[in-house]
């Protein structure tokens, strides 16, 4: 970032939010359009309902990012929903598309599902069915990508533009402030993905020896992205930044650009795990990049969840629940749960994280 005083403070409050058990404060988020669904009536001291169904639908099994958000092991939403006591169960298709993910969806409704907890691939695809769920009376939050008229609650991993926002700004820094760059994403019709590329654009006009060269997508496959990457190199020889916004996307770019030849040549940066960037970021590679504890988004979207089916919360304004380890979180603007702010991975913390 361009303030060393504004990007230090950054880095001291959000290794607290990391490291220090992640307790994350209040928050108010903002975002997208608003839900069709309706308030629900709130009770004095509510008790959270047990034996709850509940389905955890990521965009695609075998991502390592949801395995991290929705699995026993990292303490995420499978975790939560089993120290709720409910009965958890994660499905999906293995493409990050609509056409995969929603027979997924339509098999939890027929299982009985009371919950559903789902990273849409796309904003529209996915709202008949989700929407004849609502109707029978089950409880849809989505978490990570949203589909925002076809759900109660969003819970949201950091503010969009923060995101946004501080991927351009380490590029920046990385570019010293100039030459071309291009963003590789994960699905075009990605809500999360677009909403974060929309703040790129504007952060961008901080910058205006910068120019965004071209836009292209790797629908959150290995291969894909990495033919795409190795497209813009051809097709853009004096390339000097790519962002990748997909914890799929950002380790296959960095393996293309994990040579002499492009190493601090054409910088990189984007969101990913840090298990997965550890090497390319100690080689520098991509010496920085963005995430926040996705096993906390898994988490904290599960609680919300069941506050919010057993009646305890609405999707109103000021609604208050308690998130077990994380502490106190507030109902947003446009039905949202905020988890906190992004966090800066570089080489001087990359060993303390194990997801």
């Amino acid at each position: 970032m361009n303030n060393p005083t504004k990007r230090g403070h950054l880095r001291t409050s959000l290794l607290c939010v990391v490291t220090a058990g992640l307790a994350v404060a209040s928050m108010v988020a903002v975002s997208g359009a608003a839900t069709a669904a309706s308030p629900r009536a709130v009770k004095a001291s509510h008790p959270l309902k047990k034996g709850l169904k509940a389905f955890v639908i990521p965009k695609n099994l075998g991502n390592s990012y949801f395995t991290t958000a929705d699995s026993v092991k990292t303490q995420g939403a499978l975790y939560a929903l089993k120290q709720l006591g409910e009965v958890g169960t994660e499905t999906s298709g293995m493409a990050a598309t609509p056409a995969s993910q929603i027979p997924a969806i339509q098999s939890a409704i027929s299982r009985g599902a009371n919950i559903l907890i789902v990273s849409a691939t796309d904003p529209v695809a996915l709202c008949t069915t989700l929407k004849g769920a609502m109707k029978r009376g089950i409880t849809v939050v989505t978490y990570d990508s949203d589909a925002p008229t076809c759900r109660d609650l969003f819970v949201l991993q950091a503010s969009n533009q923060g995101i946004g926002d501080i991927e351009v700004d380490v590029i920046a820094k990385e570019m010293k402030d100039t030459g071309q760059l291009a963003i590789v994403s994960a699905e075009s019709t990605a809500t999360n993905q677009n909403t974060w590329i929309g703040y790129m654009k504007t952060e961008l006009k901080k910058y205006p020896h910068i120019k965004l060269v071209k836009i292209v997508y790797g629908n959150d496959d290995t291969a894909t992205s990495t033919t795409v990457a190795e497209g813009l190199l051809t097709a853009y020889p004096k390339l000097a930044g790519i962002i990748s916004p997909t914890s799929v996307g950002l380790p296959a770019v960095a393996a293309v650009l994990d040579t002499a030849k492009y190493r601090g040549k054409v910088h990189l940066t984007g969101l990913a795990t840090p298990l997965e960037m550890k090497k390319y970021v100690l080689d520098r590679t991509c010496p920085e990049f963005v995430l926040w504890n996705p096993a906390n988004l898994g988490y904290l979207a599960a609680y919300a969840a069941v506050n919010y089916a057993s009646g305890a919360i609405t999707n109103k304004v000021g609604q208050s629940f308690t998130a077990g380890k994380l502490g106190k979180f507030k109902v947003g603007a446009d039905e949202t749960v905020l988890l906190g702010p992004p966090f800066i991975f570089d080489a001087s913390n990359i060993r303390d994280f194990n997801f």
